[in-house]
Protein backbone atom coordinates (compact mmCIF):
# COMPACT_ATOMS: atom_id res chain seq x y z
CA UNK A 1 0.00 0.00 0.00
CA UNK A 2 2.68 2.50 0.90
CA UNK A 3 5.16 1.46 -2.10
CA UNK A 4 1.22 2.23 -4.37
CA UNK A 5 0.95 5.51 -2.31
CA UNK A 6 4.46 6.63 -2.84
CA UNK A 7 3.72 5.90 -6.70
CA UNK A 8 0.74 7.83 -6.91
CA UNK A 9 2.86 10.75 -5.09
CA UNK A 10 6.08 10.42 -7.50
CA UNK A 11 3.11 10.87 -10.48
CA UNK A 12 2.04 13.80 -9.18
CA UNK A 13 4.96 15.79 -8.91
CA UNK A 14 6.26 14.37 -12.39
CA UNK A 15 3.20 15.48 -13.38
CA UNK A 16 3.13 19.02 -11.62
CA UNK A 17 6.60 19.34 -12.64
CA UNK A 18 5.77 18.51 -16.62
CA UNK A 19 2.57 20.77 -16.52
CA UNK A 20 4.37 23.61 -14.55
CA UNK A 21 7.78 23.15 -17.27
CA UNK A 22 5.16 22.96 -20.66
CA UNK A 23 3.38 25.98 -19.17
CA UNK A 24 6.59 28.48 -18.33
CA UNK A 25 7.74 26.82 -22.35
CA UNK A 26 4.42 28.19 -23.75
CA UNK A 27 4.90 31.66 -22.03
CA UNK A 28 8.55 31.73 -23.30
CA UNK A 29 7.35 31.11 -26.46
CA UNK A 30 4.34 33.43 -26.68
CA UNK A 31 6.96 36.15 -25.19
CA UNK A 32 9.40 35.35 -28.48
CA UNK A 33 6.94 35.59 -30.80
CA UNK A 34 5.95 39.08 -29.41
CA UNK A 35 9.81 40.43 -29.50
CA UNK A 36 10.35 38.82 -33.03
CA UNK A 37 7.29 40.98 -34.33
CA UNK A 38 9.63 44.13 -33.07
CA UNK A 39 8.72 44.73 -29.59
CA UNK A 40 11.90 44.74 -27.88
CA UNK A 41 10.34 46.32 -24.64
CA UNK A 42 9.11 42.94 -24.22
CA UNK A 43 10.25 40.48 -21.48
CA UNK A 44 10.07 36.77 -20.71
CA UNK A 45 8.38 36.71 -17.39
CA UNK A 46 9.30 32.88 -15.84
CA UNK A 47 10.34 33.00 -12.38
CA UNK A 48 11.97 29.36 -13.22
CA UNK A 49 14.98 28.42 -11.63
CA UNK A 50 16.17 25.46 -13.85
CA UNK A 51 16.90 25.49 -17.70
CA UNK A 52 13.84 27.32 -18.87
CA UNK A 53 14.26 29.68 -16.31
CA UNK A 54 18.21 30.67 -17.34
CA UNK A 55 16.97 30.52 -21.06
CA UNK A 56 14.53 33.09 -20.63
CA UNK A 57 17.31 35.46 -18.60
CA UNK A 58 19.58 34.85 -21.59
CA UNK A 59 17.02 35.74 -23.98
CA UNK A 60 16.06 38.55 -21.98
CA UNK A 61 19.88 39.65 -22.30
CA UNK A 62 19.94 39.33 -25.43
CA UNK A 63 16.85 41.54 -26.50
CA UNK A 64 18.21 44.19 -24.24
CA UNK A 65 21.36 44.77 -25.98
CA UNK A 66 19.35 44.06 -29.47
CA UNK A 67 17.68 47.35 -28.15
CA UNK A 68 20.50 49.44 -27.13
CA UNK A 69 22.34 48.77 -30.08
CA UNK A 70 19.16 49.48 -31.84
CA UNK A 71 18.52 52.94 -30.04
CA UNK A 72 22.49 53.84 -30.46
CA UNK A 73 21.95 53.27 -34.34
CA UNK A 74 19.08 55.51 -34.53
CA UNK A 75 21.13 58.22 -32.73
CA UNK A 76 24.00 57.78 -34.56
CA UNK A 77 21.78 57.69 -38.21
CA UNK A 78 19.91 60.95 -36.37
CA UNK A 79 23.66 62.23 -35.76
CA UNK A 80 24.44 62.04 -39.18
CA UNK A 81 21.45 63.59 -40.41
CA UNK A 82 21.60 66.47 -38.09
CA UNK A 83 25.56 66.94 -38.84
CA UNK A 84 25.03 67.33 -42.92
CA UNK A 85 21.19 69.60 -42.03
CA UNK A 86 23.89 71.99 -39.97
CA UNK A 87 26.69 71.80 -42.05
CA UNK A 88 24.73 72.73 -45.44
CA UNK A 89 23.12 75.59 -43.23
CA UNK A 90 26.36 76.82 -41.82
CA UNK A 91 28.11 76.55 -45.53
CA UNK A 92 25.13 78.06 -47.24
CA UNK A 93 24.75 81.05 -44.92
CA UNK A 94 28.16 82.39 -45.57
CA UNK A 95 28.40 81.43 -49.29
CA UNK A 96 25.38 83.64 -50.03
CA UNK A 97 26.45 86.74 -48.92
CA UNK A 98 29.32 86.42 -50.39
CA UNK A 99 27.90 85.62 -53.15
CA UNK A 100 25.52 88.44 -52.96
CA UNK A 101 28.29 91.04 -52.21
CA UNK A 102 30.54 89.97 -55.31
CA UNK A 103 27.61 90.43 -57.32
CA UNK A 104 27.00 93.61 -56.60
CA UNK A 105 30.84 94.13 -57.06
CA UNK A 106 30.85 92.28 -60.50
CA UNK A 107 27.91 95.04 -61.69
CA UNK A 108 29.07 97.66 -60.09
CA UNK A 109 25.78 98.12 -57.71
CA UNK A 110 27.89 100.39 -55.87
CA UNK A 111 27.72 103.97 -54.91
CA UNK A 112 31.15 105.04 -54.65
CA UNK A 113 35.38 103.35 -53.46
CA UNK A 114 34.17 103.85 -49.90
CA UNK A 115 30.85 101.04 -50.36
CA UNK A 116 33.68 98.91 -52.72
CA UNK A 117 35.76 98.72 -49.84
CA UNK A 118 32.39 98.09 -47.95
CA UNK A 119 31.15 95.22 -49.68
CA UNK A 120 34.56 93.90 -50.41
CA UNK A 121 35.10 93.62 -46.52
CA UNK A 122 32.02 92.38 -46.05
CA UNK A 123 32.59 89.21 -48.21
CA UNK A 124 36.25 88.79 -46.75
CA UNK A 125 34.87 88.40 -43.41
CA UNK A 126 32.20 85.87 -44.57
CA UNK A 127 35.24 83.64 -45.96
CA UNK A 128 36.97 84.02 -42.82
CA UNK A 129 33.59 82.27 -41.19
CA UNK A 130 34.09 79.53 -43.83
CA UNK A 131 36.98 79.30 -43.50
CA UNK A 132 36.94 79.05 -39.97
CA UNK A 133 34.01 76.43 -40.50
CA UNK A 134 35.64 73.92 -42.81
CA UNK A 135 39.26 73.85 -40.62
CA UNK A 136 37.33 73.40 -37.42
CA UNK A 137 35.28 70.40 -39.19
CA UNK A 138 38.23 68.76 -40.18
CA UNK A 139 39.78 69.00 -36.96
CA UNK A 140 36.86 67.60 -35.09
CA UNK A 141 37.08 65.39 -37.98
CA UNK A 142 40.10 64.18 -37.09
CA UNK A 143 40.63 63.86 -33.40
CA UNK A 144 37.17 61.61 -33.49
CA UNK A 145 39.15 59.72 -35.80
CA UNK A 146 42.39 59.57 -33.58
CA UNK A 147 44.53 60.75 -36.37
CA UNK A 148 45.10 63.98 -34.83
CA UNK A 149 48.74 64.25 -34.47
CA UNK A 150 49.81 65.63 -31.16
CA UNK A 151 53.24 67.10 -29.72
CA UNK A 152 53.22 66.27 -25.91
CA UNK A 153 55.71 67.49 -23.88
CA UNK A 154 55.56 68.45 -20.14
CA UNK A 155 53.55 71.62 -19.12
CA UNK A 156 53.27 73.84 -17.13
CA UNK A 157 49.38 73.90 -16.54
CA UNK A 158 49.50 77.44 -14.74
CA UNK A 159 51.91 79.26 -16.67
CA UNK A 160 50.22 77.95 -20.69
CA UNK A 161 46.83 79.50 -18.76
CA UNK A 162 48.71 82.33 -17.82
CA UNK A 163 49.59 83.03 -21.68
CA UNK A 164 46.15 82.09 -22.53
CA UNK A 165 44.94 85.02 -20.76
CA UNK A 166 47.30 87.16 -21.81
CA UNK A 167 46.46 86.92 -25.26
CA UNK A 168 42.69 87.35 -24.94
CA UNK A 169 43.38 90.59 -22.16
CA UNK A 170 42.25 92.99 -25.15
CA UNK A 171 39.03 90.93 -25.67
CA UNK A 172 37.77 90.72 -22.22
CA UNK A 173 38.55 94.92 -21.56
CA UNK A 174 36.60 95.63 -24.93
CA UNK A 175 33.82 93.47 -23.28
CA UNK A 176 34.52 95.48 -19.77
CA UNK A 177 34.49 92.70 -18.02
CA UNK A 178 37.87 91.34 -15.60
CA UNK A 179 39.18 88.10 -15.26
CA UNK A 180 40.23 87.10 -12.04
CA UNK A 181 43.06 84.50 -11.09
CA UNK A 182 42.94 81.96 -8.27
CA UNK A 183 45.65 79.69 -8.87
CA UNK A 184 46.94 77.58 -6.48
CA UNK A 185 50.66 76.93 -5.33
CA UNK A 186 50.54 73.43 -6.40
CA UNK A 187 52.89 73.22 -9.10
CA UNK A 188 50.74 71.30 -12.05
CA UNK A 189 52.78 69.70 -14.58
CA UNK A 190 51.19 67.75 -17.37
CA UNK A 191 51.76 65.99 -20.53
CA UNK A 192 50.43 67.45 -23.36
CA UNK A 193 50.19 68.85 -26.49
CA UNK A 194 50.68 72.96 -25.62
CA UNK A 195 48.84 74.07 -28.81
CA UNK A 196 46.01 72.10 -28.54
CA UNK A 197 45.88 72.81 -24.91
CA UNK A 198 46.14 76.42 -25.76
CA UNK A 199 43.00 75.98 -27.93
CA UNK A 200 40.40 74.29 -25.06
CA UNK A 201 41.22 77.44 -22.91
CA UNK A 202 40.84 80.30 -25.61
CA UNK A 203 37.30 78.69 -26.23
CA UNK A 204 36.30 78.51 -22.39
CA UNK A 205 37.45 82.03 -22.06
CA UNK A 206 36.08 83.30 -24.80
CA UNK A 207 32.62 81.73 -24.32
CA UNK A 208 32.84 82.98 -20.69
CA UNK A 209 33.27 86.52 -22.50
CA UNK A 210 30.55 86.35 -25.17
CA UNK A 211 27.85 84.23 -23.08
CA UNK A 212 28.85 85.45 -19.57
CA UNK A 213 28.64 89.73 -20.34
CA UNK A 214 25.88 89.87 -17.95
CA UNK A 215 28.29 89.28 -15.13
CA UNK A 216 31.48 91.86 -14.44
CA UNK A 217 34.00 88.75 -13.68
CA UNK A 218 35.68 85.46 -15.56
CA UNK A 219 37.33 84.06 -12.40
CA UNK A 220 40.05 80.86 -13.67
CA UNK A 221 40.49 78.79 -10.56
CA UNK A 222 43.09 76.01 -10.74
CA UNK A 223 43.77 72.64 -7.81
CA UNK A 224 45.41 69.99 -7.53
CA UNK A 225 42.33 66.68 -6.67
CA UNK A 226 44.54 63.48 -6.34
CA UNK A 227 46.32 62.88 -9.65
CA UNK A 228 44.54 65.22 -11.40
CA UNK A 229 45.34 69.49 -12.51
CA UNK A 230 41.82 70.96 -12.02
CA UNK A 231 40.95 74.12 -13.69
CA UNK A 232 37.78 76.26 -13.80
CA UNK A 233 36.41 79.14 -15.70
CA UNK A 234 33.36 80.46 -13.82
CA UNK A 235 31.31 83.32 -15.34
CA UNK A 236 28.17 85.09 -13.61
CA UNK A 237 26.20 85.95 -16.74
CA UNK A 238 23.25 83.77 -17.83
CA UNK A 239 22.92 80.37 -16.75
CA UNK A 240 22.28 77.46 -18.48
CA UNK A 241 19.10 75.22 -18.33
CA UNK A 242 19.59 71.94 -17.07
CA UNK A 243 17.88 70.25 -20.15
CA UNK A 244 20.48 71.97 -22.22
CA UNK A 245 23.79 71.04 -20.20
CA UNK A 246 23.19 67.02 -21.70
CA UNK A 247 23.93 68.56 -25.36
CA UNK A 248 26.33 71.27 -24.47
CA UNK A 249 29.28 69.45 -26.04
CA UNK A 250 27.74 68.26 -29.06
CA UNK A 251 28.42 69.86 -32.38
CA UNK A 252 26.72 72.97 -33.84
CA UNK A 253 24.84 72.83 -30.04
CA UNK A 254 23.76 75.92 -28.98
CA UNK A 255 21.83 77.17 -25.65
CA UNK A 256 20.26 79.94 -27.78
CA UNK A 257 18.89 78.79 -30.97
CA UNK A 258 18.17 82.02 -32.39
CA UNK A 259 21.68 83.04 -32.23
CA UNK A 260 23.68 82.93 -35.16
CA UNK A 261 27.13 82.48 -36.32
CA UNK A 262 27.94 86.06 -36.89
CA UNK A 263 29.91 86.08 -33.41
CA UNK A 264 32.79 84.68 -35.45
CA UNK A 265 32.32 81.00 -34.33
CA UNK A 266 31.79 77.84 -35.84
CA UNK A 267 29.87 75.75 -33.19
CA UNK A 268 31.98 73.41 -32.96
CA UNK A 269 34.47 75.11 -30.21
CA UNK A 270 32.88 72.76 -27.63
CA UNK A 271 32.76 69.70 -29.03
CA UNK A 272 36.50 70.13 -30.34
CA UNK A 273 37.64 71.32 -26.75
CA UNK A 274 35.90 68.14 -24.83
CA UNK A 275 37.65 65.80 -28.20
CA UNK A 276 41.26 67.50 -27.20
CA UNK A 277 40.97 67.43 -23.36
CA UNK A 278 39.89 63.42 -23.78
CA UNK A 279 42.69 62.32 -26.15
CA UNK A 280 44.69 63.82 -22.78
CA UNK A 281 42.90 61.14 -20.82
CA UNK A 282 41.04 64.11 -19.04
CA UNK A 283 37.58 65.18 -18.69
CA UNK A 284 35.41 68.26 -18.85
CA UNK A 285 32.43 68.91 -17.93
CA UNK A 286 29.98 72.14 -17.39
CA UNK A 287 27.63 73.13 -13.96
CA UNK A 288 25.25 76.13 -13.99
CA UNK A 289 23.35 76.66 -11.14
CA UNK A 290 21.35 80.22 -11.77
CA UNK A 291 24.26 82.60 -9.83
CA UNK A 292 27.29 81.15 -11.93
CA UNK A 293 28.37 78.57 -15.09
CA UNK A 294 31.40 76.94 -14.11
CA UNK A 295 33.45 74.79 -16.95
CA UNK A 296 36.07 72.29 -15.27
CA UNK A 297 38.63 70.24 -17.04
CA UNK A 298 40.59 67.56 -15.31
CA UNK A 299 44.04 66.34 -17.08
CA UNK A 300 46.55 63.59 -15.62
CA UNK A 301 49.30 65.55 -13.79
CA UNK A 302 52.70 63.75 -14.42
CA UNK A 303 54.24 61.48 -12.00
CA UNK A 304 56.42 62.96 -8.88
CA UNK A 305 56.23 66.20 -10.42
Amino acid sequence: MYIMMGAILVVMIYTLLTYRKSKDIASLMESVEIMSDGDLDKRVDINSRGDVGKLASDINHIVERLKNITIEERYAQQTKTDLITNVSHDLRTPLTSIIGYLDLIEHDKYKDEVHLRYYTKIAYEKSKSLDILINDLFELTKLQNNTLPLDKMEINLVELIGQVVSYLEYQVREANMKIRLKFSDDKLIINGDPNKLVRVFENLISNAVKYGNEGIYIDIVTKKENNFAIVQVINYGKSIPKSEIPFIFDRFYRVEKSRSRDDGGSGLGLAIAKNIIEIHGGDISVESNGSEVIFETKIPLVKNK
